[in-house]
């Protein structure tokens, strides 16, 4: 008998799927919504959010997770199997998630399609080029950088100040080579010389743009706005001065059109957009939430790394740009990560060990506290594997009962719907209740700094926080610019509550130091930059593309 644990790619290629004019069909769609992408994938028409207007929306569940460890968490695959299991029990579920980032799937991180028997499918195209969307976006920020430096060769109109162009290019690779970089060398024919860099694709200001659009009107209104540099003279200049916001909205123009797809179990599956929480906000579309609110009576969506990232950010920016609040969140951990939290080192995750879970869930505790703080009922999510011992199950469990919180134990890897079924109960029995008014955690009307001090205090846990003389200097800018009534985006290490990564658990008497101020004006909010977070990740010393081949019939192998 063989001991051999199936892959995710194997269990996936194993698994049959339904041609996605069969899964449109069972969302009620009509022919001319769908634009097929070959038998399992499709796009969205616009369309169908204006005919469905008027429908009632379904119930939005926000499945976030504890600060992330090697050990594993599981959130993907906790949000698919969810979704499965609503479908298990009867009803009619959809799961809407962000597109993965091909840099980090080719370094370490691993994809963001699932896992197990609760994954979405073809896992292969999605966590490749997909529908092409994240191509679009960079083609997109690209021919903006282009337009600029050719405005700047062909007499420079606007004075834009080559020292002062904000706008970076962007590949979907992780290439630390390219983050600083000098372009325009060779003569007066070849450009001005000037210092440029990338960042990745996902770090774009557009995979932002197009994520809060709510329209094509919206996307080009927003994408007009962009800062891209300043004048000799200080002042901001913007694509709408450039004159190119109906080019770019043209480049992307199919691919503002949410992606349909299925999970193993056939449960309809929209995937749109994938800006990074530790960057950018870290949530998927809001059309494509909004669609799957017209189609679907439970949505089940995620959010990017812990909810001090993901979770932060979608009920702080998202839900004002959506204008729908979640019923309820979900927040993921596993035993194996709370142990870490607790100190234990990764090679003894296996052994029993209930005094490290102790001393871990403190860094459970705090997100609990922090989605308290919305008020949205939370629930905790137990995603099991097969070294959690009964003691340690049973103490987690002691622990919700004694804080007043709903602890459900998921098997979702192994079971796939089946697995996630008392979790899908619970939660409609939690969502049959009357909905509490939400609150977000700052006003809009509060001050720039005052909107990041209640992020640090509230969500972090910071004594204070720190400004540097630049960032300083770039508030008084911001107001003048009048941008000081936007949404705070903080970029922060995703690995703990703190700025700084080693710091696990609950982090307690530190002050958050801010860097510096972006303002991604198209976006809608004010970027702030903590520790030495970077918009270009770099790979590791054995990246995961070493694993990854094709054979001799174009099949995948190593990827997961």
């Amino acid at each position: 008998m063989s001991n051999h644990v199936k892959s995710d790619l194997e269990i996936a290629f194993e698994s049959k799927m339904k041609k996605i004019t069969n899964i449109a069909e069972e969302l009620d769609l009509f022919e001319d919504d769908v634009e097929n992408y070959g038998h399992y994938k499709a796009k969205l028409s616009l369309t169908v959010l204006e005919r469905l207007k008027d429908n009632e929306d379904g119930k939005l569940i926000l499945v976030t997770s504890i600060n992330p460890t090697p050990a594993g968490e599981g959130k993907s695959t906790v949000t698919v199997g969810l979704a499965q299991a609503f479908h298990k029990i009867g009803k009619k579920a959809i799961v809407a998630l962000r597109e993965p980032s091909l840099g980090p799937t080719m370094g370490v991180k691993g994809g963001a399609t699932g896992g197990g028997y609760s994954q979405v499918l073809p896992m292969d195209d999605i966590n490749l080029h997909f529908n092409g969307d994240i191509h679009a976006i960079t083609t997109t920020n690209n021919a903006l950088a282009a337009f600029i430096d050719n405005h700047i060769q062909q007499g420079n109109e606007l004075e834009i100040d080559v020292r002062r162009i904000t706008w970076k290019r962007v590949v979907d690779l992780n290439d630390r080579a390219l983050r600083k970089i000098i372009i325009g060398l060779g003569g007066p024919t070849e450009g001005v010389p000037r210092e440029d860099g990338f960042d990745i694709t996902v770090a774009s200001e557009i995979m932002a743009v197009l994520c809060l659009a709510s329209s094509i009107k919206d996307l080009k209104e927003r994408l007009k706005r962009i800062v891209v540099a300043y004048t000799i003279h200080k002042k901001p200049v913007t694509v709408g001065d450039l004159g190119v916001h109906g080019a770019l909205t043209l480049l992307l123009k199919d691919a503002i059109k949410p992606n349909l797809v299925q999970t193993i179990e056939h449960t309809p599956a929209i995937i749109h957009g994938g800006p990074f929480a530790n960057i950018a906000h870290g949530c998927n579309s809001v059309i494509a939430t909004k669609m799957a609110l017209k189609l679907g009576d439970y949505v089940v969506t995620e959010a990017g790394f812990g909810a001090d990232l993901g979770a932060e950010k979608f009920l702080n920016i998202k839900t004002r740009a959506l204008g729908v609040t979640p019923d309820a969140v979900v927040i993921v951990a596993t035993i194996r990560a709370l142990k870490m939290h607790g100190g234990v080192n990764k090679n003894e995750l296996t052994f029993e060990n209930v005094s490290a879970m102790k001393d871990g869930i403190c860094n459970l505790e705090k997100h609990v506290d922090t989605i308290r703080k919305f008020n949205v009922p939370v629930i905790v999510a137990i995603n099991k594997f097969i070294t959690d011992t009964d003691d340690e199950i049973r103490y987690l469990k002691q622990w919700g009962q004694m804080n007043g919180i709903e602890v459900v134990l998921t098997e979702v890897w192994e079971h796939g719907g089946t697995g996630g079924v008392p979790l899908a109960e619970t939660l409609v029995n939690s969502l049959n209740k009357q909905k509490q008014p939400f609150h977000y955690l700052y006003d809009l009307s509060d001050s720039i700094d005052e909107r990041i001090r209640k992020i640090a205090r509230e969500v972090y846990g910071a004594v204070d926080v720190n400004f540097s003389n630049k960032a300083k200097k770039q508030i008084t800018e911001f107001k003048e610019n009048g941008w000081d009534n936007l949404p705070i985006c903080m970029a922060k290490t995703q690995y703990s509550l703190s700025d700084q990564p080693q710091l696990l658990g609950r982090p307690t008497g530190f002050t958050l130091e801010i860097r510096e101020l972006k303002a991604s004006i198209g976006a809608g909010f004010i970027v702030a930059l903590t520790g030495n977070v970077l918009t270009m990740p770099g790979l590791p010393k054995k990246p995961a593309a070493l694993n990854m081949d094709v054979d001799e019939f174009g099949q995948a192998q190593g990827l997961f």
